[in-house]
């Protein structure tokens, strides 16, 4: 190996430059937060369109949301401007998601679910462009194998602020004895003055080299199929939706369970919700760091047992009681921060072998579908959760009045179901074989051949000079 290529593999991306890169990560963060846990309740209980059809409106908009995004994966990993390939993207995305956040969540009174369904729809197309522009960018800003732990540890870890700044404004809110219906109100302006700010840091600040390719192989619609079927992929895949559904269910039924099974006012539900989302603070780059120390695969499996069994925990906690209430959520939230971590930068590691092997960049597609399993699982975990609730007979009205029975079955979905699709998404990772090592070699060769690329028109300039040369001579 040159001594070129081992400097180029331990490289670390500047600090500074992460930094402001992960600045896209505050309004994705931010948007599914209050789209998770604040809006679906906003809808049912203060818009008074009922539970069952929210749940339907939300999956619908999920369901036709998901063939987009490998549309604009492929777009994406085709364009090709003086101004990058990724950043012209992340311009175009933020004005459509703020378009989105304004009229979800500033409706007018009397909205049904058609409204809702549509500007839905316009609000994750402009986010799943932010969102997967910034990770497949992400991958090629940091091409190693320990740094992509560490930049996409960063980008989680600056999400954090993001998501607890829209945490905080229930609290703030039931401090001033203000309506909880004022508060997807205040989200929604907060999203829209944040979004422009952060897409403009990012754009400014972070470089972007657009990587060489090799002529000769184009993308039909069947290799769809043959990058699922990858094993490292496919693992990755079943993984993430795993991840995405456990954790997804648990924010859907959040403030119900909280609220009418643990006794808390919906400003303590939120600060319980800031404890676990401010856990990724440190939790994101620990378990980013802890990668690089035993592998992202067995880091991922540690962050799913730890979470499982301190989930189970919750029940444990007594009525009302802060104190102990933010024990669990904190180390709950600790491990979570790792899933979209780990598995996104083992994402990462897979654009680079299949780099390798076709000549062509195709993390943006990767990226895509791997977004597509996690909108799967939003789907399934508000859809199908609001729905079993509603059928066991809880009332998520304001002022309803639920039985025993059916509080209890509000636990038992709030519980069981995240802890065992978590507990299969780890299990996921036993026996898989992209690691450190293999990577490694898959970066050398990547970088050798890119470096031929890059001197390639110089040799070609020195080529046709001696050829004239030469010519000369023979006419002399």
């Amino acid at each position: 190996m040159s001594s070129d290529t081992s400097a180029a593999r331990t490289r670390r991306l500047p600090l500074s430059t992460a930094l402001s890169f992960a600045a896209t990560s505050l309004p994705i963060s931010a948007v599914a937060i209050a789209v998770s846990v604040y809006l679906p309740r906003h809808y049912a209980s203060h818009l008074g369109i009922d539970l069952a059809l929210v749940g339907a409106a939300f999956f619908i908009v999920r369901m036709i949301d998901i063939p987009v995004d490998g549309l604009l994966g492929w777009t994406m990993d085709k364009t090709r401007t003086p101004w990058g390939r990724y950043r012209v993207w992340t311009i175009l995305g933020g004005p459509i998601l703020m378009a989105g956040i304004y009229f979800l969540f500033l409706p007018p009174e009397g909205v049904g679910r058609g409204y809702l369904i549509f500007w839905l729809l316009v609000m994750y197309l402009g986010n799943s462009i932010l969102a997967l522009s910034h990770a497949a960018w992400a991958a090629t800003l940091a091409p190693h194998y320990d740094d992509r732990s560490r930049l996409f540890g960063i980008m989680t870890g600056i999400g954090v602020l993001g998501a607890a700044s829209v945490l905080a404004i229930p609290i703030i809110n039931e401090a001033r004895a203000a309506s909880d219906a004022g508060n997807v109100a205040t989200m929604g302006w907060f999203i829209v003055l944040l979004t422009p700010i952060a897409a403009a840091l990012v754009v400014w600040r972070t470089p972007e080299k657009i990587a060489p390719e090799i002529a000769g192989h184009s993308f039909r619609l069947r290799d769809y199929w043959g990058l699922v079927t990858r094993p490292s992929f496919a693992r990755i895949l079943l993984a993430d939706l795993c991840l995405s559904l456990g954790p997804g269910w648990m924010s859907a039924l959040y403030l119900f369970f909280f609220t009418d099974s643990r006794g808390f006012t919906t400003g303590q539900a939120s600060i319980l919700l800031a404890v676990y989302i401010l856990a990724g603070f440190v939790g994101a780059p620990l378990m980013g760091r802890l990668a690089t120390m035993m592998s992202k695969h067995r880091a991922t499996m540690v962050a799913t047992t730890g979470y499982s069994l301190t989930l189970i925990s919750l029940m444990a906690i007594p009525q009302g009681n802060m104190a102990i209430g933010m024990i669990p959520m904190f180390i709950a939230g600790f491990f979570a921060a790792g899933f979209n971590v780990l598995t996104r930068a083992m994402t990462a590691d897979v654009a680079d072998e299949v780099r390798l092997e076709q000549g062509k960049e195709r993390s943006g597609l990767l990226y895509a579908i791997t977004v597509m399993t996690t909108k799967i699982a939003g789907a399934f975990s508000i859809g199908l959760t609001f729905f079993v609730l509603s059928k066991v007979g809880y009332d998520a009205k304001d002022g309803a009045q639920n039985t025993a029975a059916s509080i209890h079955n509000l636990e038992l979905a709030y519980l069981i179901g995240p802890v065992v699709f978590v507990m299969l998404g780890g299990a996921c990772m036993i026996g898989y074989k992209l690691g450190a090592e293999r990577h490694g070699e898959i970066r050398r060769q990547l970088d050798e051949r890119d470096a031929l690329y890059d001197e390639a028109p110089i040799l070609e300039s020195v080529t046709a000079e001696a050829a004239n040369v030469s010519e000369a001579d023979r006419k002399d």
